[in-house]
């Protein structure tokens, strides 16, 4: 999910809290963690995403992609959160159906038999 919108965004966060040592401290994450996602050494995931927008109330659609308000002071966030991991969950489902469609076609490549996928 590396998104330079996203890094933007976290950026901002970091400057809002006093730096990365206040914000990993906020939501229960090692500083080096913060430092590696913003210089794109690891990629935004959705355990930091989850953490801003569940713990310090931040916008899912803001963070994710920037538009909307940047903070939801409201109680439609929990809902918000849910949706947002029900979606998640759904994206990892479609990869893992994506990766045995690949494994199934490379075999058909290799000229190799195929075996029925349930489904």
């Amino acid at each position: 999910m590396t998104d330079d919108g996203i890094v933007k965004r976290l950026k901002i966060i970091v400057k809002e809290y006093g730096g990365q040592l206040a914000l990993a401290n906020a939501i229960g994450v090692d500083q080096g963690f913060i430092s590696k996602v913003i210089n794109r050494k690891q990629e935004v995931s959705y355990y930091l995403i989850r953490k801003l927008c569940f713990q310090l109330k931040y916008s899912p659609e803001w963070l994710i992609i920037g538009t909307g308000e940047k903070k939801l002071d409201k109680p439609d966030s929990a809902k918000l959160i849910t949706e947002i991991q029900m979606l998640r969950t759904e994206v990892d489902i479609l990869h893992a159906r994506m990766r045995v469609f690949e494994i199934e076609l490379n075999e058909l490549k290799a000229g190799a038999p195929v075996k029925k996928t349930a489904g």
